[in-house]
């Protein structure tokens, strides 16, 4: 791969002022099985390279499917022509900031390779795991499923940078469904979206998915005949699983700095974090400490470099409260006069990379579970990503749960609402934050689907949390 990269830059003609390319080679593997039977298996192999250049201030971008020597003068020539097409139309010349040249190496660490466990050992766990949930006669549907992504890369510039990147995710999820005539409810583990991480089979093991998959079922059926969530405004605990939702909608979205710029918008949107509210606003209350850490063991945002070849690190983004930070890539970095955060990456070879979140993380605070918990005088516990909607700033909110659990005079009571939503303004929801739990609560969950771009690409990021308290909260039922 670090020849072939090489190969395509000495292919560049000298009026190509800067050149990027990637070169990856990708494996996947997704089982799922549904009510007893193996619904799906899907293995797929993919591999090219993709080519940036800069010619008279402007981008070009072509790739190819095919790793091979005669690709390369087609994917030049292709760059360099749409470089010089788009120098032909107004707009700002692209600058980037400056950065050192970068070499190494960078790979996951992986304990037991998920490629090198057999076929039939993923499927009896997940089969496992269906009858558990099926075992409760309310329970209609049980669906489990495993996935695995293996991705080596290249990554070169004219700049002198020449890094190579071994990357490996495991993930999975279980999901029982209960009906009772037109009543569904469903409840996940350990998420509706399940959990990934940078890490092998081990990871995997250790969700231990049969163990939770009969408790998940019973809170299926549970729901069936539980009342809705009362209206109304209340304090309330979001446990850790929804709140990485939160985050990711309400904090990593926003901070992307070309969503900000305008160049990310009709897909979803812009952001209400305007660059005079740079270490102005008051974000969050005092308690509410967020960074953007692509250095965290195991996070889905986390890597050796970005796409634009800039070393992962981690960057404030609010600090006790204030606003202080943006995901930034070399090219909106400089016209902030700053280095690049590096957050640049792209789905694929055959995508430009974009700025999207590394791990977006809250750090933990200094309280225990229980002791929140034993804290509330009256309020919910919401618990379990449902559903959820944000205006196209991320400014106005509305998340459902899977399921909210009554607190009362300090513990939980064991009465549980279905169909529960929470409500809110971003600054003014995060300035209702009292009280963050303590590292002992805090995970770091992964997204394998975040959605960004036309053509739209999907990114691998992570959010690292710990239940947290809001006040004076609106809740109620969801539609």
């Amino acid at each position: 791969m670090k020849q072939f990269a090489a190969r395509v830059l000495a292919a560049l003609p000298s009026r190509v002022g800067y050149a990027d390319v990637r070169v990856t080679a990708s494996r996947t593997e997704d089982i799922a099985v549904k009510n007893g039977a193996v619904d799906t298996i899907n293995r797929g192999t993919d591999s090219g390279f993709g080519l940036r250049v800069l010619v008279a201030g402007r981008w070009g971008f072509a790739a190819s499917s095919r790793i091979e020597q005669r690709e390369i003068v087609r994917v030049v020539r292709d760059a360099v022509a749409i470089a010089r097409a788009s120098a032909l139309t107004p707009g700002r010349p692209v600058v980037l900031a400056p950065q050192a040249p970068q070499r190494g190496h960078h790979a996951t660490p992986v304990r037991i390779d998920p490629f090198t466990v057999p076929l039939d050992r993923k499927i009896a766990l997940l089969l496992e795991a269906d009858r558990e949930m099926r075992a409760v006669k309310q329970v209609k549907l049980a669906q489990g499923s495993l996935w695995f992504l293996r991705q080596r890369k290249a990554f070169a510039s004219t700049e002198g940078t020449m890094v190579t990147e071994d990357r490996t995710e495991s993930g999975g999820g279980i999901h029982a469904t209960a009906i009772d005539g037109p009543e569904v409810q469903t409840r996940s583990y350990p998420n509706d979206f399940g959990d990934t991480r940078q890490a092998g089979w081990e990871f995997i093991a250790g969700m231990k998915l049969a163990r939770h998959a009969g408790e998940a079922a019973r809170e299926a059926a549970l729901l069936l005949k539980a009342p809705p969530c009362p209206d109304g405004i209340s304090d309330i605990i979001i446990a850790s699983n929804q709140l990485a939702l939160q985050v990711h909608e309400s904090i990593g979205h926003p901070i992307e700095l070309d969503r900000v710029f305008g160049t990310e918008a009709s897909y979803a949107g812009t952001s209400f974090l305007t660059l005079e509210k740079l270490h102005q606003l008051r974000y969050g209350s005092e308690i509410v400490n967020v960074d953007a850490d692509a250095t965290a063991p195991g996070g889905l945002g986390t890597f050796g470099w970005d796409d634009e070849g800039v070393p992962g690190q981690r960057i404030p983004i609010i600090r006790n409260g204030r606003f202080c930070g943006y995901l930034t890539s070399r090219e909106t970095a400089a016209r902030l006069g700053l280095a690049s955060g590096g957050a640049m990456r792209a789905d694929g070879w055959s995508r430009i990379p974009l700025i999207r979140m590394t791990n977006v993380n809250l750090r933990p605070g200094s309280w225990t579970f229980a002791d929140l918990v034993a804290d509330t005088d009256d309020g919910v516990l919401f618990d379990t990503t449902k559903t959820w909607s944000i205006d196209d700033k991320r400014l106005n909110f509305q998340f459902a749960t899977q399921i909210a659990r009554r607190i009362r005079n300090g513990r939980l009571t064991g009465q549980v609402y279905k169909n529960a939503t929470y409500t809110g303004i971003t600054p003014q929801f995060w300035n209702s934050c009292d009280a963050v739990c303590d590292r002992s609560s805090w995970h770091l969950w992964g997204v394998p689907n975040c959605g960004k771009g036309q053509p739209g690409q999907s990114a691998h990021v992570g959010h690292g949390v710990a239940p947290a308290r809001f006040r004076n909260v609106r809740i109620g039922v969801s539609s």
